[in-house]
């Protein structure tokens, strides 16, 4: 009980901090801002509450049938263990503590396979992020005659490479305690193609639904901008935003950073950038996690071998 309290505490208060103690956005200007654009109107709320529901749904739905390759679960089951471990991941770097959090509700002998699942599905939600961002942040930078020092990336890619060929290396001689990249490898070959089609599908439709619903805060904030601008600007936000490893609970702060940077090539201003992408926090993050906290603290763990 000490250890839920503490993690759901812990969760409130920096979410709290986050929002009223924030460098580059005041709570109160931030408010205001909101209510001068009438984002709290009836029509607008809803619309905007029914694209985090739909995102939600689809990271539900796709968990629980990447679950149900190893055990049948409800659709309420997935949803509390994926909003409990929303709420237990993040002030983790890169929301890695999901990965311990949905392990939890297992007996014991399914956890490594929850382990791997949990991995393929992050895995293709990363897949949509970086193609969908590709071609985004191809069409900004010759649109608008982008800069970019390509000595430096080609540095950051080299490094990169190195990086994951010390990884694979490592991995495929690592075995601690029954984990093996041997039996990593063996476990995803066992899943299904048309689950994995399934997968990228969801997390297709995820991606998708987030960045409409920051292109419809766009239109709600009166922003002049065309259709194509403004999506190859937000997948290149989402792009850059995804290589930077952080904690979760601070992803507003470099998301609203790259936001500044992209969009100031359309003369926006960092007020705007800056309220949305904290709205699009608060609307995807903090309100699940608020929810999930319930979930974390009526939590019983699964001993069962």
């Amino acid at each position: 009980m000490i250890i839920k309290l503490s993690i759901v505490i812990g969760c409130g208060y920096f979410i709290y901090t986050k929002l009223t103690e924030n460098e580059q956005l005041n709570f109160t200007v931030f408010y205001q801002n909101l209510i001068k654009n009438k984002v709290f109107s009836p029509k607008n709320i809803a619309f905007l509450l029914i694209f985090s529901l739909f995102n939600w749904f689809f990271e539900i739905l796709k968990w629980k049938s990447l679950v149900n390759f190893i055990k049948k679960i409800s659709f309420s089951n997935a949803a509390i263990q994926s909003l409990a471990s929303l709420t237990t991941s993040l002030i983790t770097p890169n929301r890695i503590g999901e990965y311990g959090a949905k392990a939890l509700y297992f007996e014991k002998k399914h956890r490594k396979q929850i382990l791997g699942v949990n991995l393929v599905g992050n895995f293709y939600q990363m897949l949509m992020t970086l193609i969908l961002g590709i071609i985004g942040f191809s069409y900004f930078v010759y649109q608008h005659q982008v800069e970019i020092d390509f000595h430096r990336i080609f540095r950051f890619l080299l490094l990169g490479v190195v990086v994951i060929s010390a990884f694979f290396f490592g991995a495929k001689h690592f075995n601690y305690r029954g984990y093996s990249a041997e039996k990593a490898r063996g476990f995803i070959k066992k899943i299904p193609l048309n689950l994995n089609i399934r997968i990228c599908f969801f997390s297709f439709l995820r991606f998708v639904l987030f960045s409409h619903q920051f292109y419809f805060l766009l239109l709600i904030f009166n922003i002049d901008i065309s259709y194509i601008d403004a999506i190859s600007a937000i997948t290149s936000i989402y792009l850059i935003a995804s290589i930077v490893p952080m904690l979760s609970l601070f992803d507003v702060v470099l998301k609203g950073s790259v936001a500044i940077w992209v969009f100031s090539y359309f003369n926006m201003q960092p007020l705007t950038i800056l309220s949305i992408t904290t709205f699009m926090w608060i609307l995807n993050f903090v309100l699940p996690a608020i929810i999930g906290s319930y979930f974390v603290l009526t939590f019983k763990p699964n001993f069962t071998k």
